[in-house]
């Protein structure tokens, strides 16, 4: 992964290995076992990418692997990583140790038992199985051997790969969680599973800051090139990436699904909400809620300034998806650019115009900002 406008940038530069800190992984994954506590019990888990002398998926399910009910764990490592580079004791010690496939071949690492009779599984059980017969790319057909095997996937894939990871997960129907950034809600290939609830974003609340371990060229990069806190932050004397708008990505069930906003009415909002007062009158010249020049719809500046008598499509930032309970809305479609090129706005009605980029809500002739276009479930 990596952070703010230098997304694009590590792309460019083939920055693109970002890893996931443990507190990271044990903050989210920790919110699934608290809800149902058998949602990893009996379960082979596949951790694609990974390799458990760098990677903090790996050692904190080893470590949690008998607590979570586990049946297996799978890791692969991908020859062509930073991390992969690394020879890890697992791969030293092992009699399938060699050296010329250690820098071109992935590698296969499993648990399922307590292997030094220590009384307890933990990541001195991880055994190292050998090496795969190509570079462990994920989508190689060995890889997804091994995905058909798991049950649930879980890893933090390449951003620049996002798009086709989500497409490998679901061509096997498997369960998933999975990191990727907030940018990717309006993808082709991830908007639909939202809106028909097939994703759904994680525990993780949006707009907290992450931090990742980034490969030694990245550091010199950030360090070099911008500002700490911007795209990067130190801790511990440690260059971390900086990624604002990282969130989670899964099919499974943690609560947060279910908790319905507490909403006021449209009279009372446009009376007491100063915050949509103050934009109102500054943006459109209005004191209600506008409607859109080219929808059937109006438009909310703010999630929290969603009416809660209001039945007809509203468009509300993106950023509700953060909050969304399908019991409580339906998502409509999309407005935003290129999103009629993309058909992300279904059957809201809609007149083109030529300001809006291909699918932006426009109000008195004025673009606005990326919009979900929703409508309030009757209770």
């Amino acid at each position: 992964m990596a952070g703010n406008t230098t997304l694009t940038e590590a792309k460019n530069n083939k920055f693109d290995e970002f890893y996931t800190r443990y507190t990271d992984i044990e903050e989210e994954m920790n919110a699934y076992y608290e809800y149902n506590h058998d949602v990893f019990r009996g379960k082979t888990i596949l951790l694609p990418c990974d390799d458990p002398e760098w990677s903090n998926f790996t050692k904190y399910f080893a470590s949690n692997f008998s607590r979570f009910g586990l049946k297996k764990l799978i890791s692969t490592s991908y020859a062509k990583s930073a991390g992969s580079e690394q020879l890890s004791l697992f791969e030293k010690n092992s009699p399938f140790y060699n050296v010329k496939k250690h820098k071109t071949h992935g590698k296969l690492f499993t648990l399922t038992h307590d292997t030094d009779n220590s009384g307890q599984i933990d990541t001195d059980d991880i055994e190292f199985r050998g090496y795969l017969k190509g570079d462990g790319d994920f989508r190689s057909e060995e890889v997804k051997k091994l995905r058909d095997e798991a049950d649930l996937i879980i890893t933090n894939p390449p951003f620049s790969l996002f798009r086709e990871f989500v497409a490998w997960v679901f061509e096997a129907h498997k369960d998933f969680i999975i990191l990727g950034t907030f940018n990717n809600v309006a993808y082709k290939e991830v908007f639909p599973l939202i809106k028909s609830n097939k994703m759904w974003l994680g525990y993780r609340k949006l707009n907290r800051d992450m931090y990742f371990s980034v490969t030694d060229a990245y550091k010199q990069h950030l360090v070099k090139e911008k500002k700490e806190s911007s795209a990067y932050k130190i801790i511990d004397d440690t260059v971390m990436g900086r990624l604002a708008n990282a969130c989670w990505y899964t099919d499974l069930d943690n609560g947060r699904l279910h908790e319905s906003m507490q909403l006021d009415t449209e009279a009372n909002n446009l009376k007491f909400n100063k915050k949509l007062k103050r934009v109102l009158k500054k943006k459109f010249n209005i004191d209600t809620y506008p409607k859109y020049d080219n929808y059937d719809a109006i438009e909310i500046p703010y999630v929290d300034s969603i009416p809660s008598d209001y039945s007809g499509v509203m468009g509300v930032p993106v950023s509700f998806l953060g909050k969304y309970n399908p019991q409580q809305f339906s998502i409509e479609g999309m407005a935003a650019g290129n999103t009629r090129l993309n058909k992300f706005n279904y059957k809201v009605p809609y007149s083109p115009m030529k300001i809006d980029r291909g699918g932006c809500g426009v109000v008195n002739g004025v673009r606005v900002y990326s919009r979900l276009l929703i409508r309030k479930r009757e209770q």
